[in-house]
């Protein structure tokens, strides 16, 4: 499945369980060698009853991820086209906390647009950015239950987004690396591209899009409803007076399929 070109590996564990997702996560993901993707994504059914789901994401190079936003509107759809749940509004557990699914079915029972609250941006986590040491490019550091660092530039088609994304992700200021987000502001809305934490470029970052739209908002770019346009598509993001950022848009059933373990 995919939301915007973010594509990931889904698996149902109630299922088939996956013994070592790490291991597994590295050898799917290659292109060409495996299945091709952005990382895998474990479903699983919640022993608490705060949450109706349980979601964990192993990135390209096997690492473990806190939250994706784009994942996690797949998952809800999947969950309801494929019977498990009959709620339009689905409690999902991350590794950053229980995420809530706004769920839009047309008259044909299938899911046409997932809302995720991804609540509050975090602006100061030393855990995750250290406010001083080795000097960084002018950004945005914003947490949504993942490292983001936001940087605005005039031209986004000149930015070498392979050399530098893989410099800073690994900038000795993020202690656990970092997303990295490209932005130009447009009339159109912001026009972002992303270095994904684990994975490399990807066509889309849901977390990122958000980052993005937090850090225009704060920089007096932005209104706090905007569009955030990726390679793979366009995600609608909402900051709303709660405090919670809301982010808006299709998720994509690609195929399913059998794989030897």
């Amino acid at each position: 499945m995919h939301g915007v070109g973010n594509d990931y590996i889904f698996v149902d564990t109630s299922l088939y369980p996956i013994d070592d997702p790490q291991t597994t996560a590295i050898a799917w993901s290659k292109p060409h060698m495996g299945i091709g993707s952005d990382g895998l994504v474990l479903i699983g059914r919640s022993s608490v009853p705060q949450a109706d789901f349980t979601m964990r994401i192993f990135n390209a190079d096997g690492s473990e991820g806190l939250m994706c936003g784009n994942a996690s509107r797949c998952i809800g759809k999947y969950v309801y086209e494929h019977g498990l749940t009959d709620k339009t509004s689905i409690r999902l557990m991350t590794a950053s906390g229980i995420k809530t699914l706004e769920l839009a079915v047309n008259p044909h029972g299938l899911v046409e647009q997932v809302t995720v609250d991804m609540l509050a941006p975090v602006l100061d986590d030393a855990s995750l950015f250290l406010p001083d040491g080795e000097p960084l490019p002018s950004g945005v550091f914003v947490s949504m239950g993942n490292p983001h660092y936001v940087t605005f530039v005039d031209d986004i088609d000149a930015v070498d987004v392979a050399t530098r994304g893989a410099i800073m992700e690994r900038h000795s200021r993020f202690p656990q690396r970092c997303n990295i987000e490209f932005v130009q502001v447009r009339d159109d809305g912001l026009r972002m591209r992303v270095w994904e934490r684990g994975s490399g470029i990807t066509m889309a970052c849901g977390t990122g899009a958000c980052a993005t739209a937090v850090a225009a908002v704060v920089t007096g770019r932005s209104n706090r409803r905007t569009r955030v346009i990726m390679d793979g598509g366009s995600l609608d993001i909402d900051w709303r007076d709660n405090g919670h950022v809301y982010l808006s848009g299709p998720a994509t059933l690609v195929y399913e399929g059998d794989i030897e373990l």
